[in-house]
């Protein structure tokens, strides 16, 4: 059934579902660190998105753009080091040019990743390439720019596979920064962690409309 739109109500509640999926998800984003990291980031994500979890549902928003700014900056002042400061940066940077929008539709998510990917490399200077999770934001951006004006269910399922194809790409990268950097080659086989939650952002999100 198709969908092309959600109320910032709705809105509030694909999001609210995205934070209890990602908690379920600590053991896999840890596992996948524990790989090539130091292996906080499950629980760096968890605190996350249990503190979005909470702000959610307590509290209602004028906009779009107003609930993103809100989930950024719960997750910038929460997960803490550098996977805060991205994923806070993506949120933030995705709600700027949606203060006044109403609804969330196919031209809202595609600002949303279009703007929150610029300002997400304008932060981390990351390029797609060096294993990061610009390597599943990009592709997610560019997909959601074709699928503008369709309906936001068939948005979301392009954009997630999207962000799919770009974690299993990162396997076969050589980390360029972080802590990755320094194992060269043998970070080799193993996804980006930060690449791996972006996907399953969007995941959670088409997956909410399906239900």
């Amino acid at each position: 059934m198709e969908k092309q739109s959600l109320t910032i109500d709705e809105t509030r509640a694909m999001f609210l579902h995205v934070a209890r999926q990602m908690l379920s998800k600590q053991d896999l984003l840890t596992q996948a660190d524990k790989a090539i990291g130091d292996g906080d980031h499950g629980i760096g994500m968890t605190r996350g998105f249990e503190a979005v979890r909470q702000q959610l549902d307590q509290k209602r928003f004028d906009s779009v753009g107003v609930l993103l700014q809100n989930i950024g900056t719960t997750l910038l002042m929460s997960i803490g080091g550098a996977a805060g400061a991205i994923f806070g940066t993506w949120f933030r940077g995705g709600a700027a040019a949606l203060m006044d929008k109403m609804v969330f539709d196919s031209d809202a998510l595609a600002r949303m990743l279009a703007d929150g990917l610029s300002a997400v490399k304008d932060r981390g200077q990351a390029r797609c390439g060096e294993k990061t999770m610009v390597d599943a934001l990009e592709p997610a951006a560019l997909g959601a720019q074709d699928m503008i004006g369709r309906p936001l269910n068939e948005a979301l399922e392009t954009v997630a596979r999207a962000a799919e194809h770009g974690v299993e790409k990162t396997k076969n990268m050589v980390a360029a920064r972080g802590k990755a950097k320094a194992l060269g080659k043998r970070a080799i086989g193993h996804p980006d962690p930060g690449a791996l939650s972006t996907y399953l952002i969007l995941r959670f999100m088409a997956a909410y409309l399906k239900s």
